[in-house]
């Protein structure tokens, strides 16, 4: 009987450490709501004439917190809203946007916006992490990793990055010595840069 009332007892100690550890982990952590209108994504291609810079606005996004230690996220960027900063020439500018829509590049009609989702953060200072995650654009997804930098207040996070994207891998062919040759000064490189800011609330 004593061993059975032991039993009985020190089972109701674990599940009751159980369920506490469960509940602060709980509360560790914290998914939070990105601010599209304070977030933004900053573009920039390169050719062999020149680059050209823009922004992408997003539709939604998540940093996930377990404490002050970045362990997921996602952002969904409206391939719609690409714009670019450095023409000034309103028809230049127009011509480029509608390039940069069309089926040449990102086929914007058939695929309106890309999307990226961490699959692992790997601590390296604090802070400081290699994210790794799965980028679509164009309905192809593939991994891609990069350093972001997370800086935490009391109303949210804050995450930085810069994210460089090989296009060739997501079909986008135009002007790539990938898939063609003897391009001379047409040739437009292959990789772009993609300087990420998010700025998440509670």
């Amino acid at each position: 009987m004593k061993s059975f009332k032991f039993f009985v007892a020190s089972l109701a100690v674990a599940l009751f450490v159980s369920s506490s550890v469960s509940a602060d982990n709980g509360k560790k952590v914290n998914n939070l709501k990105v601010n599209t209108s304070k977030s933004e994504l900053t573009w920039v291609g390169k050719k062999v004439t020149g680059e050209h810079t823009g922004k992408i606005s997003l539709k939604e996004g998540t940093i996930v917190l377990d404490g002050a230690k970045l362990t997921g996220g996602k952002f969904v960027a409206d391939l719609n809203s690409i714009t670019c900063t450095d023409l000034t020439d309103k028809e230049y500018n127009g011509k480029l946007i509608g390039h940069l829509k069309s089926d040449d590049f990102f086929g914007v009609e058939k695929h309106p916006t890309a999307t990226f989702v961490v699959t692992k953060a790997t601590p390296k200072a604090t802070g400081v992490y290699d994210v790794t995650g799965d980028l679509t654009i164009k309905g192809i997804t593939k991994p891609v990793t990069f350093p972001v930098t997370v800086k935490t207040t009391a109303a949210g996070a804050e995450a930085t990055g810069k994210l460089v994207v090989d296009r060739s891998k997501y079909d986008i062919k135009y002007n790539s010595k990938s898939f063609f040759d003897n391009l001379g000064d047409k040739m437009i490189n292959d990789d772009f840069t993609i300087d990420v800011k998010l700025v998440a609330a509670k």
